[in-house]
């Protein structure tokens, strides 16, 4: 029998309200115990949490974990260590891999890879379309039955309001949620930033921010018709917030996520022509930005999604126009929301609850709580440790991170999955 003894931390878990010392006893991948001053059972790992945060682990609705097809970039095995040293407990996997996921086959191969590699939990999401063409359904029913805990053609918009809507009709009768990149390519025309006065400057081709905020409205409207459960991924404008927000009043089974970088970045980023700073959608506006501050705050926004999208340098270390759009971003996640936390943003109850219970929920996953007899799925954070981004010691296979060289304070340093420690930082 495996045990842990957690000690003396400060748990705080956002679904039950509870923030107090306490100990946990973890025993056979559950949480056996919670409460101060427990006995530590026979054979039991001693760990000493005291001076750390100890909350549900964290959850990631969006990653790109590129295998099958592009392990050269990254692979399950090393996206598991970074995604373990950033804190993260669980990972949803984006199906633009190479075949894409979009059978059953695939999914079990990304589910069987992660259960041989041992790290974080893996969640494949399924695709919307065969192939990723937009052009037919893919077979959902056996995406639902590999295990696909949602669907969507992210890297590619669903362009088909038809297919869009078959597709949310299939997600509800399979209990599925529709996830979309929102963006309308005959407005976005291939911009590398966003469109504005900074693009201006750059000299850059713009996309305008009627690119997501039609999208959105458009699926709205389906949702509205077909009852089904719809995810905006990576939400990055202003206008987009307001079409959620009301959707949300209205009762609509509507929820988004913002990144990260949309939350710290604006684009006037991209007047250093820093590729790492190229992404879709593009960073927008500093009113965007505080926006989606604001949004994230206030709830409309559910969860924080990392967009983790690795690229070799070949992709990245040419002109701004030609490069991948995309950067990595779980080991990073935590303490850029952190940051915002400690600039009065948003309280730290908050932010937890946007990484943890806002996640699980969204797609019905596992986790996102303490409680006993839950999975015991833990994230250890150190909310004083000082720490400068050097993208060579990152776990992750790439390096494209636009917070190079920058310092924060937060860091992950434990992270406990199903019983088992992926990631011990307290001596590094």
């Amino acid at each position: 029998m495996n045990s842990i003894h957690l000690r003396r931390g400060r748990l705080l878990d956002p679904a039950s309200g509870v923030e107090r010392e306490s100990d946990l006893v973890i025993t056979d991948g559950r949480i056996a115990k919670i409460g101060k001053g427990l006995a530590a059972p026979a054979a039991a790992q001693s760990v000493d949490a005291h001076g750390l945060l100890v909350v549900p682990g964290l959850i990631d609705l969006h990653a790109h974990l590129r295998e099958p097809g592009e392990e050269y970039k990254e692979d399950i095995r090393s996206a598991s260590n970074a995604a373990a040293a950033g804190g993260f407990t669980a990972v949803c996997a984006m199906p633009n891999t190479h075949p894409a996921n979009d059978s059953r086959a695939i999914t079990e191969l990304i589910k069987s890879r992660a259960q041989e590699v041992g790290g974080v939990r893996v969640y494949p999401i399924g695709c919307v379309s065969r192939e990723l063409k937009g052009e037919t359904l893919a077979d959902i029913g056996d995406l639902k039955a590999a295990g696909a805990v949602a669907l969507s053609d992210d890297g590619r918009p669903v362009m088909n309001a038809g297919l869009m809507r078959r597709a949310l009709e299939y997600g509800r009768t399979f209990n599925l949620t529709v996830v979309n990149h929102a963006e309308d390519l005959h407005l976005s025309c291939n911009g590398s930033m966003n469109e504005g006065l900074a693009s201006t400057r750059a000299g850059l081709r713009g996309q305008p921010a009627e690119a997501e905020v039609v999208m959105v409205a458009r699926d709205i409207a389906l949702v509205e018709r077909t009852g089904a459960r719809y995810h905006a991924a990576h939400v990055s404008t202003e206008a987009t917030l307001r079409l959620i927000r009301d959707a949300k009043k209205r009762g609509l089974p509507v929820t988004c996520e913002v990144t990260p970088h949309h939350l710290a970045l604006s684009d006037e980023a991209c007047l250093t022509y820093d590729t790492c700073t190229k992404v879709n959608p593009p960073l927008r506006s500093f009113r965007d930005r505080d926006a989606l501050r604001e949004g994230l705050a206030d709830g409309t926004i559910d969860a924080v999604a990392t967009d983790h999208a690795p690229h070799t340098s070949l992709q990245k270390l040419v002109e701004f126009d030609h490069a991948a759009f995309g950067v990595i971003g779980f080991e990073t996640a935590l303490s850029v929301v952190l940051k915002l936390v400690s600039e009065g943003v948003l309280p730290l109850a908050a932010a937890i609850e946007r990484m943890t219970t806002g996640p699980a929920r969204v797609f019905a996953l596992p986790g996102g709580k303490i409680e006993e007899g839950g999975p015991a799925d833990i994230t250890c954070i150190d909310l004083e440790k000082t720490w400068t981004v050097d993208p060579d010691r990152l776990r992750s296979k790439s390096r494209n991170t636009p917070f190079a060289g920058v310092s924060f304070t937060g860091l992950a340093v434990l992270t406990i999955v199903a019983g088992r420690i992926v990631h011990d930082g307290r001596g590094a």
